[in-house]
């Protein structure tokens, strides 16, 4: 009775973390050109603080963390669609929307999220989404990653 038991909850604990995997769409730029936005989950790090799990307040881009600045990681898995993000690359920036608010972000670091995250926001760009950063997590986000390295990071305004 016991294995039947841990059986189903195994099954169980599978079908939610699939369904909870990010998903990928096809978003049309200005230009015409299509680019692949991720959906999933945001959630906010910040090495800096006390007793936060890990981290040296390095970047993978060989950056040091700001948590003023509009910047974010995402997941390794998904660093090729962001130009390698490594030290010494070229700065990579990505559009991130949810909930009727937009802000340009700098991808300058990677990291083994959760399932279903697809970023981790610094602290400045989830206060953006979470003015009172207590609910940790941001459902439905959707980040397109944005070709060149000539934009500002910060919100964008609503037209």
């Amino acid at each position: 009775m016991a294995r039947v038991s841990a059986a189903i909850c195994g099954t169980a604990m599978l079908v939610v973390c699939t369904a909870a995997m990010a998903r990928t769409e096809t978003d049309t730029a200005a230009a015409g050109t299509a680019r692949a936005a991720i959906v999933g989950a945001a959630s906010m790090y910040d090495p800096t603080r006390p007793g936060y799990k890990s981290g040296t307040g390095v970047t993978s881009s060989g950056e040091r963390y700001d948590p003023s600045a509009w910047t974010a990681a995402i997941q390794i898995h998904l660093r090729g669609r962001f130009g390698g993000v490594s030290g010494g690359s070229k700065r990579r920036y990505a559009l991130v929307e949810s909930a009727g608010k937009k802000v340009i972000v700098k991808i300058n670091d990677v990291g083994p999220l959760e399932p279903g995250r697809v970023i981790d926001f610094n602290r400045q760009t989830m206060r953006y989404f979470d003015p009172s950063l207590r609910r940790g997590l941001i459902h439905h986000v959707k980040v397109t990653p944005l070709p060149g390295d000539y934009y500002t990071p910060g919100p964008v305004q609503k037209n």
